[in-house]
């Protein structure tokens, strides 16, 4: 048996777990066939590469040498691998891009930079990734499968790093929350969130630091939220429209037939917009035109919303990023 890349991804995730059992799971496999392929590869490298105790394996003298290879290998290999994406994807001048490739999580910004990237470069093909997970855009960035990502941050959180990732602020935004029209708050300029304590709440998921922020405002004003339904956008909508729950937006929230959107007294959540792309790949070239035209995508999504749009006149620290 010749050994490839995965065989020493396996003695890696081995020695990482520090069992079978554990390596097992993170790999999705079944503990014998992970026991079995282990066995193929001692043999392909002429010894035990683990001792078996009561506590789980540790590496013998040539699991050792072997896991000191894999450190520089696999990194190796990622990194060629990504650069040759990023190689077989870079094209045209700074002034032509050949396609612009965004990837985002859900939120009113993305539309918006599409229609203004395919207004201005009508010859480039504009493409769109969605996801939740803010890690997960980065990381397509970084290994070359997108251009830029388009995401947010709680408060003053940091970006996923990525290698060589470049970030720009774009906006940032309270977040205001959601109210079915005869709510008895709904007519009130400001809501006070220790006044939503009994309710429960809507939100869209994500993997960043967002709902430990909620919970830590919630206890700032002495409550713990009953339950939160972490659902797509437009079901947080339904809910809110058939009173189910109070929920949560950035303050570009376009009006919507049903519901209406409050600022919460004195900003204690805010919501920050970033775009990223690789400093290296070829997206760099066009990148400053590119943020350009996601502020003003962001500067139109204010000004689609009267309601926030008074509001920045009295809290000027938020907004659009100014260049």
């Amino acid at each position: 048996m010749d050994l490839e890349l995965r065989h020493l991804k396996t003695i890696r995730a081995i020695a990482e777990a520090g069992s079978l059992t554990g390596a097992a799971t993170s790999l999705g496999l079944a503990q014998p066939a992970l026991s079995a392929q282990l066995k193929r590869i001692e043999r392909a490298l002429g010894g035990p590469l683990f001792e078996r105790g009561r506590h789980g394996v540790r590496p013998t003298a040539l699991g050792e040498l072997v896991l000191d290879r894999a450190r520089v290998l696999l990194p190796a290999v990622r990194e060629l691998q990504e650069e040759a994406v990023r190689f077989a994807h870079a094209a045209g001048s700074p002034d032509t891009p050949r396609r612009f490739r965004l990837g985002a999580t859900h939120g009113p910004l993305l539309g918006r930079l599409v229609d203004r990237l395919a207004t201005d470069h009508p010859a480039a093909p504009v493409t769109t990734y969605t996801s939740w997970s803010v890690g997960e855009l980065a990381s397509m960035v970084t290994q070359g499968r997108l251009d830029y990502a388009l995401i947010g941050t709680c408060g003053e959180s940091s970006p996923p790093v990525g290698d060589r990732m470049v970030w720009r602020e774009v906006g940032v935004d309270p977040v205001f929350v959601m109210l079915h029209p005869e709510h008895p708050l709904a007519d009130r300029r400001e809501v006070d969130l220790g006044m939503l304590a009994d309710e429960r709440w809507a939100d869209v998921p994500g993997d960043g630091c967002f709902a430990d922020c909620f919970a830590a405002a919630c206890a700032r004003v002495g409550f713990t939220p009953v339950s939160v339904f972490e659902t797509d956008t437009a079901s947080c909508v339904h809910l809110v429209q058939v009173g189910r729950a109070v929920g949560l937006c950035r303050a570009t929230f376009p009006p919507t037939e049903g519901l209406v959107t409050r600022p919460l007294t004195g900003a204690p959540l805010r919501w920050r917009h970033l775009i990223g792309w690789h400093q290296d790949a070829s997206a760099a070239s066009v990148a400053p035109a590119v943020v350009g035209h996601t502020r003003a995508a962001h500067a139109e999504a204010v000004e689609r919303v009267p309601s926030y749009r008074d509001w920045l006149a009295d809290h000027p620290e938020f907004g659009t990023a100014v260049p």
